[in-house]
This record gives structure tokens, C-alpha cells and sequence, in this order.
């Protein structure tokens, strides 16, 4: 399993509506795009100083899943224009790593 780590940050002014369109549009849109080896994303969300910074954390069977999801440059970053217009910055790559242990309580 291969997790994929991404962060973006915003003002706070636009921090609830850039939550929003993650849940409502983008990781419904990218549902929808039934990738085979495909698992889920989790969305991580905290207070930075005068910003507010998001970590997302998607899931993939392998390296070859995340390429069906983000293309031949799988460390690139895949922002949609409606998300640029919200953050502030964001990190151009993602960074992927062997998920070693999944443990529930």
C-alpha cells in the first residue's frame, strides 16, 4: 500500500470553503473517477499561525494506481484551478511512502 502526502495552506477567510470544495467537489470528483487501486483519501486540517494549513493523505494499491491518478510525473501535484484560487501556497510535489502499518483501536 502507498500512501500519498500532500499539504496546502490558506488565510483563514478561506479556509472553511476550500474544506468545502475538497468534501463536496474534488474528492467526489476524484470517486468518481473509479482509478482501480484506488483506497481513500483523509483530509487533515490544523492552524498555523495566521493560516491554516491542509494535509491530505490518500491511499493506492501500488505506484502504478497512483500513476492512473496523477500521470506519468506521479510526485507532481494535482491542484484543480478552483483549489488554486483558494490557497495561498501550496507544495508543488507529493511525497509517497509504504504505508508499513494500518492499525484501528
Amino acid at each position: 500500500m502507498v500512501g500519498r502526502v500532500w499539504r496546502g495552506w490558506t488565510g483563514p477567510e478561506n479556509a472553511d470553503a476550500y474544506e468545502a470544495l475538497l468534501k463536496e467537489e474534488i474528492f467526489v470528483g476524484i470517486g468518481d473517477r473509479r482509478i482501480a487501486g484506488y483506497r481513500g483519501i483523509q483530509l487533515f486540517r490544523r492552524d498555523v499561525g495566521d493560516e491554516v494549513e491542509f494535509l491530505t493523505l490518500m491511499r493506492f494499491d501500488s505506484l502504478d494506481a497512483v500513476r492512473a491518478f496523477a500521470g506519468e510525473e506521479i510526485e507532481a501535484a494535482v491542484v484543480p484551478p478552483a483549489a488554486r484560487e483558494l490557497l495561498a501556497r501550496f507544495d508543488a510535489h507529493s511525497a509517497h511512502y509504504e504505508i508499513r502499518a494500518d492499525v484501528e483501536a
